[in-house]
């Protein structure tokens, strides 16, 4: 069984991903609707800007909490391990 792995910031960010499922719901009603392709674009962009924003906060609280305390040795791990998580993370980025 995994180890259990909340943050601060996860009920946040689990906020804005129920509000960017909305988002996508109602943008799946509007092509059943037949609206106009820029709505659709507009409310897509909206859908998509709002799961960036949960992305950067998770990875931005990532970095804050855990490879910050792994760098100032508040975990176990070695820099190197620290460095390589930092750099798989900021693929995502």
């Amino acid at each position: 069984m995994a180890k259990e792995h909340v943050h601060e910031s996860h009920p946040e960010i689990v906020k804005r991903l129920k509000r960017a499922e909305g988002h996508l719901h109602r943008v799946i009603e509007m092509f059943s609707e037949g609206r106009g392709c820029l709505d659709l674009a507009q409310q897509l962009h909206a859908v998509e800007k709002a799961i960036g924003e949960a992305k950067r906060a998770l990875i931005h609280d990532h970095v804050d909490n855990c490879l910050d305390a792994a760098a100032n040795g508040g975990s176990s791990k070695s820099t190197k391990t620290v460095l390589a998580e930092f750099k798989a993370i900021s693929r995502y980025l």
